[in-house]
């Protein structure tokens, strides 16, 4: 989603065909700023992640590591996270089934799914001062936060160059000792790259992240949870969701050269995504009668330049600080707020203008 913030909404092309001029979709700039409030909410809902689970949402989601007792590491998977080195790939168990501390970390091949590849390594103990020395207070998840922003994002430049995309699928991660870990001794750390939801959840992917197109998309018929009207994790589309996907569109069989501007990319868009849904709803009434809103996503010059082409049409329903609650896929049956929609009236043939009833004043400019 581009960055690029309006107050106006875009106009209508001029020919756009009747039966479309009435579909109610979320122009690119409304949709940027539909969006706006997934980040506001990621970071009002860290200072409650960081109390449970040691870390941020998206990109700030910092996972911790238990490395058993002792400074140095005695487990198998200890050694594991010990002896990484840049290019490495990581993965554990997640956490629903580890209970979140971590301890099974292994290295797999790059190939194979994993939640983290590694970009440099980190050692605290021959950090300068006492803050991080023998006997030291826990940093916590904000001094941990600040030590990726500082050595993290760095590396993770001089790891790809101008081949990350900022805006993408991936974010920048550090993995650091657990408390127990820390006080054990424990001064390792992991700088990488991640899959993470808009809450925070880990995802594996496979492939190392500078070889793949980092667009940030998701499987058409995928559904994207839902928190006080913010995006979260992805769900089975019968569970409550904020807008389910449709379409990938790559941008590349239209634009191969430069960059297109935003406006070139809605124009290509508007009709691209409109076919999208009428194939993925059966029909081009289906979206009206739904009372959805069609949107789409802008790729900006950090991603083009990094080599993301490809962006996600979706359906849902905005309202003014963010989505409303959809349960069930829009191809079926569906609930809106708990409440099933109330398909428009039909659109009349002839006159746009409404008929003034007997008596009333004549309409401006009749």
């Amino acid at each position: 989603m581009s960055s690029d913030q309006s107050n106006g909404a875009e106009p209508q092309p001029q020919n756009v065909k009747q039966s479309r001029k009435t579909l109610p979709r979320m122009s690119a700039p409304t949709t940027r700023r539909a969006l706006a409030a997934v980040a506001v909410g990621a970071v009002v809902a860290a200072v409650a992640t960081i109390a449970i689970s040691d870390g941020f949402n998206r990109s700030e989601k910092l996972p911790a590591l238990s490395s058993g007792s002792g400074a140095q590491a005695t487990s198998v998977e200890g050694v594991a996270f010990a002896s990484a080195t840049v290019g490495d790939c990581l993965d554990w168990t997640s956490s629903t089934e580890s209970g979140g501390d971590r301890t099974d970390v292994a290295k797999v091949d790059c190939s194979q799914e994993h939640r983290f590849e590694v970009t440099s390594a980190l050692d605290l103990s021959v950090y300068p001062g006492a803050e991080f020395g023998p006997g030291s207070r826990y940093p916590g998840a904000l001094r941990f936060a600040v030590l990726r922003d500082e050595h993290c994002v760095p590396a993770v430049g001089n790891y790809l160059g101008a081949n990350f995309d900022p805006n993408g699928k991936f974010s920048v991660g550090l993995m650091f000792p657990s408390e127990s870990g820390w006080a054990a001794g424990e001064r390792t750390l992991r700088c990488g790259l991640q899959f993470s939801s808009t809450a925070g959840t880990l995802l594996p992917f496979t492939g190392r992240v500078g070889e793949q197109d980092q667009s940030n998309i998701w499987d058409p018929g995928s559904c994207i949870g839902i928190s006080q009207g913010v995006p979260t994790d992805p769900v089975d589309c019968a569970q409550p969701h904020a807008f389910e996907v449709i379409s990938v569109v790559d941008l590349a069989t239209r634009f191969p050269g430069p960059m297109p501007s935003v406006e070139d990319q809605d124009e290509y868009l508007e009709d691209v995504c409109t076919q999208a849904s009428n194939e993925y709803l059966g029909s081009a009434d289906a979206l009206r009668d739904k009372t959805l809103t069609l949107f789409w996503d802008n790729l900006g010059l950090d991603s083009w330049l990094a080599g993301s082409r490809r962006i996600n049409c979706s359906i849902g329903k905005e309202t003014d600080s963010g989505f409303s609650t959809v349960t069930g896929s829009a191809k079926g049956e569906i609930l809106i707020d708990g409440v099933a929609p109330v398909p428009p009236p039909p659109i009349g043939e002839g006159r746009s203008i409404p008929t003034p009833l007997p008596g009333a004043a004549p309409l401006p400019g009749a």
